[in-house]
């Protein structure tokens, strides 16, 4: 049988989408089908100490072990061997931003075309880089050269205040083009790099993981969407904002369920792979009384400093003046009572700019609607993230329109 369904998923048939996180490697094969994509398989291996630190890889081979023994077991379940690859990118240096930048077009009454598109995509996204780029290195002491750019992507487009999806053929004064831009130290993405090369498939992209994470609900056709993603891995809380369908920006900071975990074997004086075991009963309600409650106790500390940068990190936001009502929860991390507790709480928001107490939700695979589980093996919150970098790989597998085209072009350029 698996003979048959390889020859049935041939070459180009199929892709693989790979989060590596710091608790563990997860691979997913998909088989596009149009705007959609069908899971066909699912790997997982779980990452030692010391091979990944913060959401960054700090042992190249290790890693690499991980990530082919996770690819195997996913090509077993899905009798397939997949020639394309997306990787997501997260850890506390990396960074997303959009930017809104403004056009004068000389001649107004022209209508646009290809050339000068070309020519307004490469001035706008240049500024973009520039602006958003020079902060991050100011903000982790990094030389601007060595702060690489993991993609960009036009979150919207208006002509004259009006908004379009295709600038060819308008007329018009001001175009304003918003851009989201992602950024990653060069030693974090260089490591990607190197481990793509030793898997030997053909990488479409490595993706920052927070944008894919806003991404991944199918909400751009609709144009209101407002929320707030949070992303509790092993190592790291990575924070999206996505404003009326448009992501604003991405921030991550080091603090996420390996935290909790060191906490938990240090008040209880075992060791961290048993406080791990302890801490997954804890969230499953599988811990007697008493247990439960010196859990709960260790716990709830780490919450509260959990919590503080959450809301330091929101505060970084400076160009979002108003904050959305809506925060959705995804990660292993999330697993934890104690973070839906704390989140619930009045008082830290009162500092931010949420027009009333934000609701907190959690993720369900369900709702990335592009993304069809045939393996029924995805039902957790950790599975959010790499079926949202599956359904980012369908937008470069798809037929590209003409910005994303362009916008391609210029980003090629900018990686060199």
């Amino acid at each position: 049988m698996a003979l048959f369904k390889r020859a049935l998923r041939g070459p180009g048939n199929t892709y693989l989408a790979l989060d590596i996180g710091t608790e563990f490697v997860k691979a997913l094969i998909c088989a596009p089908e149009g705007n959609k994509a069908k899971v066909l398989g699912v790997g997982k291996k779980r990452q030692r100490l010391g091979e990944m630190q913060s959401g960054a890889v700090t042992d190249i081979a290790a890693v690499i072990n991980n990530c082919q023994d996770a690819i195997s077991d996913a090509q077993k379940m899905a009798g397939a061997q997949p020639e394309q690859l997306i990787m997501g990118i997260a850890g506390e240096l990396v960074k997303g931003a959009t930017t809104t930048i403004n056009y004068v077009r000389r001649e107004p009454d022209t209508k646009i075309d290809l050339a000068e598109l070309k020519n307004i995509v490469h001035k706008v996204q240049w500024k973009a880089f520039d602006e958003v780029r020079s902060e991050l290195a100011y903000e982790t002491g990094y030389n601007e050269i060595d702060v690489k750019l993991v993609n960009a992507a036009i979150t919207d487009v208006r002509i004259d205040g009006y908004k379009v999806t295709n600038p060819l053929g308008f007329q018009g004064k001001d175009v304003t083009i918003s851009i989201f831009n992602a950024f990653a130290p060069l030693v974090h993405y260089g490591a990607l790099q190197t481990i793509a090369a030793e898997l030997g498939m053909d990488l479409l992209a490595i993706t920052s993981e927070p944008y894919a994470v806003a991404r991944c609900m199918g909400y751009e056709d609709g144009g209101n969407f407002s929320a707030i993603f949070i992303d509790i891995g092993g190592g790291t809380s990575d924070i999206a904002v996505v404003r009326s369908g448009s992501v604003e920006g991405t921030r991550m900071f080091t603090l996420g369920g390996r935290t909790f975990t060191k906490r938990l074997a240090q008040a209880l004086n075992i060791s961290f792979e048993e406080a791990e075991e302890v801490k997954l009963a804890y969230s499953n309600e599988r811990l007697e009384k008493q247990s439960h409650r010196i859990v709960r106790e260790a716990m709830k500390s780490d919450c509260e400093v959990w919590l503080s940068g959450v809301a330091l990190t929101l505060s970084e936001f400076e160009n979002v003046d108003v904050l959305p009502g809506k925060i959705l929860l995804c990660g292993g991390g999330a697993h934890l009572p104690e973070i839906k507790e704390v989140l619930d709480s009045r008082e830290w928001t009162q500092q931010l700019p949420f027009p009333n107490k934000p609701q907190i939700s959690f993720m369900n695979p369900r709702m990335i609607t592009n993304i069809i589980d045939e393996t029924k093996n995805l039902k957790d919150l950790q599975d959010i993230t790499p079926m949202a970098l599956a359904n980012i790989a369908l937008e470069y597998l798809g037929e590209e329109q003409i910005l994303s085209k362009l916008l391609k072009k210029v980003v090629r350029l900018m990686q060199m």
